[in-house]
């Protein structure tokens, strides 16, 4: 009776932990990553850093490092930049560059334009509808809180036009994008300045906490500008307990017109990437552009031709803050796509591929994982580094169990997509 040979089984490829994403991945490992990286910012409330200037030391550097660590958490008041004002220009120059992968993805898999641009309407209707929940969602207000400035609202609000400019000739995305920033430019330049006995504390903007504007340059002043009236209007159309005169912080619905030029930035950048080129020149472009970017929006204030304020997203801080985002991706682009060290970024990517999980996790049971993990274990581990340290430490913590819900999310494949 003869032996019967073991039949061959076919080698299969092991697969480890972490997914290795090759360059004919659909999906751009550094933008998981710069994503990732921008949401840890967003959710982590700047680790209550600013906390630390009030730490009494006599050592001047350290004074001088926690100001500036304070200054960089928190939003400059009107004009200016700092660190926090980058977040969501950010994530919205990666909106524009993620929407030429998954557009470019869908469209090889042979889906139609209409269907497409329905799924766009369907994405965009969500994400206003979202963020109206996530901003209604506090006790201070009875009913549906009316407002259209979340930053996933005004991504909303743009996507559509994003999307219509998406596999355009570039010359015509080009001409959209001077139309955009020149247009909205001339709307605040050529708009009537207010009366001589116009009361700026009336609107929250007291010119001892935020500096007022004087000649050509009062176009942009807080809530004294085209956008804030447009609001005063279109808010005052939905049921409130109580009429909308200002927004506290300046913010306007109009916003998401000169914010989708910074999506349409991302949107050139994302089709830079997409084409076949070498690394080195696409990572060359990205510094470049970036500094580019940076010294047209700073030139722009510095000439007071435009001056560069988030809060109102002048078409100065429309191009400048697209430019710290360009050179902040060329800086994960460089390692993990030219040097092609990925693990570095892995921490990033796991909160950048479930980046709409965490925010609404934030938003929703932030305050609910805290209580219970104190129920549980106690708050003597906030003060175990000093008092002066509880703040940070419980911030560093709430981080912590986000970010490993994402990591249990990331590990089961479960990717929140709207």
């Amino acid at each position: 009776m003869s032996r019967a040979t073991p039949r061959k089984t076919p080698n299969r490829p092991t697969t480890s932990r972490i997914p290795a994403m090759t360059t004919n991945s659909p999906r751009l490992a550094s933008l998981d990553a710069f994503r990732g990286f921008v949401m840890i910012a967003m959710v982590s409330g700047g680790l209550s850093l600013g906390t630390l200037v009030n730490i009494e030391t006599s050592n001047e550097t350290y004074q001088q490092i926690f100001q500036q660590l304070a200054f960089h958490t928190k939003h400059v008041e009107w004009a200016g930049i700092a660190f926090w004002d980058l977040i969501q220009p950010s994530f919205m120059f990666m909106v524009g560059v993620a929407l030429v992968y998954s557009y470019d993805k869908r469209k090889a898999l042979g889906q139609s334009w209409i269907s497409m641009f329905l799924h766009v309407l369907w994405r965009s209707v969500a994400l206003i509808v979202l963020g109206l929940v996530l901003r209604s969602n506090s006790s201070d207000y009875p009913s549906t809180h009316w407002t259209f400035v979340d930053v996933i609202q005004q991504i909303g609000l743009g996507y559509p036009f994003l999307f219509l400019l998406w596999n355009r000739p570039r010359i015509f995305q080009w001409t959209i994008l001077i139309v955009i920033l020149a247009g909205y430019w001339a709307l605040f330049a050529f708009w009537p300045l207010p009366p001589e006995n116009f009361d700026p504390v009336a609107v929250n903007a007291d010119p001892t906490v935020v500096p007022q504007y004087e000649g050509f340059q009062a176009h942009w002043n807080k809530n004294a500008n085209p956008a804030h009236y447009a609001d005063v209007w279109l808010l005052n159309q939905f049921p409130r307990e109580e009429e909308f005169v200002f927004n506290s912080g300046g913010y306007n619905t109009l916003n998401f017109i000169p914010s989708l030029a910074t999506m349409l930035i991302g949107l050139l950048t994302g089709q830079m990437l997409r084409r076949e080129r070498g690394r080195f020149f696409k990572w060359m472009l990205l510094v470049l552009s970036g500094a580019a970017c940076i010294g047209i929006g700073y030139a722009l204030h510095f000439y007071e031709i435009c001056p560069v304020v988030k809060r109102i997203w002048t078409p100065s801080w429309a191009i400048y803050s697209a430019g710290w985002a360009l050179v902040m991706l060329s800086i994960f682009y460089f390692i993990m796509d030219l040097c092609r060290m990925k693990f570095l970024g892995w921490p990033f990517m796991v909160v950048g591929m479930n980046s709409i999980a965490i925010y609404v996790m934030n938003a929703l049971i932030s305050g609910w994982l805290m209580h219970t993990f104190v129920k549980h274990f106690g708050d003597s581990l906030f003060t175990a580094f000093g008092s002066e340290f509880k703040d940070i430490t419980y911030a560093s913590t709430e981080l912590i169990l986000l970010w490993l819900i994402c990591f249990w999310m990331y590990r089961n494949k479960f990717f929140v997509r709207i």
